[in-house]
């Protein structure tokens, strides 16, 4: 039995072992958590290297039947651990109660930021996420302020993850092959646990700053200024300049201007 690939799933699976076999090392059981659940594992090229580690205590979640059925006959051992359901829409508690779990995975490209916004709202519980996104987002998670693809998925993800981009992955290791090349980053929770600011309307600051990110950020956050005439060197700058820490500083000065209610 094989899985045919399902565009309309984002489907490219992994046909290298050697390629699997080193994304898979990529996990590091971070804050010694190794209840790790795979995202869409297809035909298992990174569940039979996960499995290696003795440690690792593997589930596996996925939208397509087939590959779920896959799954159920070539990997026995994993038993109740096989799961169909979609990730974005699933309720975790369910699966894991209050307890940590890594996420890992060759994440389908077109949902790929969305898994990630919605491993943000478990961080408090999901102390690592790995996994493999199309090169340019990768890249763009992973970056440090004062580039061009820094943005608003930079900044929210580094306000709790500590970020590394491990390697590149070219296209020919894929059936069908991507039109891109893909990049497998790590994530590993930080210690910023609550932000000193309204957390929703940091987000508002960050995503309005980048929404106009060729103009200076005093121009994109004017209606947060409600009027008021404010001088502060963040104003006078872009957004790629300015770090998670520089954003909350900038919330928090944004959260002096409003009314007492």
């Amino acid at each position: 039995m094989s899985v045919k690939a399902k565009k309309h799933l984002g489907q490219h699976f992994l046909v290298d072992k050697n390629v699997s076999k080193r994304i898979a090392q990529q996990f590091g059981g971070f804050n010694d958590c190794r209840k790790v659940l795979e995202i869409g594992p297809g035909m298992g090229a990174l569940t039979v290297f996960l499995l290696e580690e003795e440690k690792n205590d593997l589930w596996a979640m996925d939208v397509d039947r087939d590959s779920i059925a896959y799954l159920h006959e070539h990997f026995p051992q994993l038993k109740d651990k096989i799961f169909e359901a979609d990730f974005l829409k699933a309720n975790l508690a369910a699966f894991f109660g209050d307890e940590p779990f890594a996420v890992v995975g060759n994440f389908p490209y077109n949902i790929s930021s969305q898994i990630l916004f919605r491993c943000l709202e478990y961080r408090n519980q999901i102390p690592e996420i790995m996994g493999m996104f199309q090169k340019e987002v990768a890249e763009r998670i992973a970056v440090k302020p004062g580039t061009k693809t820094y943005g608003i998925i930079s900044v929210l993800l580094q306000t709790f993850y500590d970020i590394t981009y491990c390697f590149t992955v070219d296209e020919n290791v894929f059936n069908p092959p991507p039109k891109v090349k893909s990049g497998v980053i790590r994530l590993t929770r930080n210690t910023r646990d609550k932000l000193p600011c309204d957390e929703k309307f940091f987000i508002q600051v960050v995503k309005a700053s980048f929404n106009q990110r060729r103009k200076m950020i005093r121009n994109s956050i004017k209606p947060f200024l409600l009027g008021n005439s404010v001088e502060h060197r963040f104003l006078e700058t872009r957004p790629e300049q300015l770090s998670v820490d520089d954003f909350i500083e900038l919330t928090l000065l944004l959260e002096g201007l409003k009314p007492v209610e």
